[in-house]
């Protein structure tokens, strides 16, 4: 069931580099720049996914010039979790981590269990097709929990 949007949403995942930027681009291109929007992982010591890429641009969402970056250089950079009215964990490990910052804050840390294509397919058709499913989840969960798109530019 759709609730009212948040002012500002922190996605997370294992490394940023997969579910949790798409999650921020998506967002980002559903709904606006009226919510502040990022994303981190447990770890940022990858690059962001070229497949993610390649499938977020099939539908207007650009996000290669995504950084990957930690909780703990989230935090070395200043930025503070209790700024967020929502932080949404993709993977149980980064679940584990929200709960465990933000303990002290009242504010909600929800669990969306999404795929991660990493690793999944031979060819490059076969990955391709995980990576889009990844996509696909992560678009439904937010239309579910936010309500249809406020289209920023066309979506395919």
């Amino acid at each position: 069931m759709a609730g009212p949007l948040p002012s500002s949403v922190l996605f997370c995942c294992d490394h940023n580099s997969v579910r949790s930027p798409m999650a921020e681009g998506i967002m980002k291109k559903f709904y606006g720049q009226d919510i502040f929007v990022q994303s981190v992982g447990v770890h940022g010591d990858r690059e962001i996914d070229g497949f993610s890429i390649a499938v977020c641009g099939e539908i207007g969402v650009e996000i290669e010039r995504h950084r990957a970056r930690s909780f703990d250089e989230m935090e070395e950079w200043g930025d503070d979790l209790s700024g967020f009215d929502l932080i949404i964990a993709m993977s149980p490990a980064s679940l584990r981590r929200a709960q465990e910052l933000t303990r002290y804050y009242h504010l909600d840390v929800e669990y969306w269990p999404v795929l991660d294509p990493t690793g999944l397919g031979e060819t490059r058709a076969d990955k391709l097709s995980a990576y889009r499913q990844t996509r696909d989840q992560i678009v439904g969960r937010l239309v579910e929990r936010f309500g249809p798109p406020h289209l920023v530019g066309d979506v395919k």
